[in-house]
């Protein structure tokens, strides 16, 4: 008899353990592992450090906020958002084993990476997954290109190389433009900044750098220091030395660039040069929804907002309005929440007013709104 007892007994351990290892190992990526229906993961990466963590952090925080007043506000129907990013330094690396990680941790739709050859690599992972994400910043055109769960808050790079062309040819006539040859944010933006030039038949000088020679810009500043305008088609932390370098060498030139110059502002305190940038959002704006987050922005970290942040926020309140017109609920898979979102997002009747501006999408994935140019005085 006892013996019996112990054959049944063990056989009952044996198959608590069967099941327990079906648990920790099977089902879905992006299941409700930690999440018991009753809230919604909304995952990311970014860098939160490292050179490029200004951007990381300040989606990061803009996100946060959104998410506080959703969840303040009675959530998604009752059900709670849970947000998480994690530092993928700028890196496609990192960000994929971020993604990952958000994975196992019951994902069920993202904001997808800040930058864009991280997002380049979460958006390969997302799209084999059918995990709707869009990205508040990755403005690599490709981006949104991988597949139909694809979508962004921020202007494309194209979009913003254009838009460039055509302004800086109203008003001067000596244009030169530096720009990143191994960065494709930058490359990006002035492939279509040289396509639109060549259509307009404007020449211009150019320059260019790489990563490994992105710290002293006298060579390229003393070849553009004739120049009424330079184009500089990258981020503020170069863009920063480059004004610099052009000051120094004697230039009056305007530093013209996208929304990667958003930032900047610290790098040239003292130095007597004019700035321009393409960005979508004023934080000096009276919009109502502006001086909303930017007061619930400076309440809750002390400072004022920069664009990123205000990509952050917009990203998450897509997602919000997104999912409530699709009726979407915490017991969904991530996959069926992509196919409801898509679906919604992508309506003719579906815009949010945002503190980037009113933006609709259609099923590119990409973003239409009205961009802003920002100046910095002397």
């Amino acid at each position: 008899m006892k013996k019996t007892v112990k054959k049944v007994f063990a056989a009952v351990v044996a198959l608590v353990m069967v099941a327990a290892l079906f648990a920790a190992c099977g089902g879905e990526k992006g299941g409700n592992s930690d999440q018991d229906g009753k809230t919604i993961l909304i995952g990311g990466t970014g860098p939160l450090t490292g050179d490029a963590s200004s951007y990381g952090i300040s989606v990061k925080n803009g996100a946060e906020v959104a998410v506080k007043e959703i969840n303040e506000a009675g959530g998604l129907n009752g059900t709670k958002l849970l947000f998480d990013i994690k530092d993928d330094k700028a890196t496609a690396e990192d960000a994929s084993t971020g993604y990952d990680s958000l994975m196992d941790a019951g994902m069920k739709i993202s904001i997808g990476s800040v930058t864009s050859g991280s997002c380049a690599a979460f958006a390969d992972k997302a799209v084999s997954d059918n995990l709707f994400f869009i990205t508040p910043s990755a403005s690599m055109a490709s981006v949104i290109e991988k597949g139909p769960n694809a979508f962004r808050v921020c202007f494309g790079d194209p979009d913003q190389g254009v838009l460039a062309a055509q302004e800086l040819t109203k008003t001067y006539k000596n244009i030169g433009c530096i720009y990143d040859s191994s960065d494709p944010y930058s490359t990006g933006i002035y492939d279509a900044f040289k396509a639109e030039m060549e259509k307009l038949g404007v020449t211009y000088i150019l320059q260019s750098f790489d990563a490994e020679n992105k710290k002293d810009f006298s060579t390229q500043a003393e070849a553009l220091k004739g120049c009424d305008v330079v184009f500089t088609p990258f981020y503020y932390t170069e863009a920063g030395l480059v004004a610099k370098a052009l000051v120094a060498k004697g230039s009056k030139a305007l530093v013209f660039g996208c929304d990667g110059l958003d930032g900047i502002e610290d790098q040239i305190t003292g130095v007597d040069v004019n700035v321009k940038y393409i960005t979508p959002f004023d934080v000096n704006s009276t919009n109502e929804v502006v001086t909303k987050f930017v007061k619930a922005y400076k309440e809750t970290y002390g400072i004022v907002p920069d664009q990123f942040a205000a990509d952050g926020y917009d990203a998450i309140y897509a997602i919000y309005n997104a999912m409530k017109a699709a009726g979407v609920t915490a017991d969904m898979s991530a996959s069926d929440i992509c196919d409801a979102v898509v679906k919604a997002i992508t309506d003719p009747s579906f815009k949010l007013e945002g503190a980037t501006g009113t933006m609709t999408w259609d099923a590119s994935g990409a973003c239409t709104k009205i961009p802003q140019i920002v100046e910095l005085g002397k």
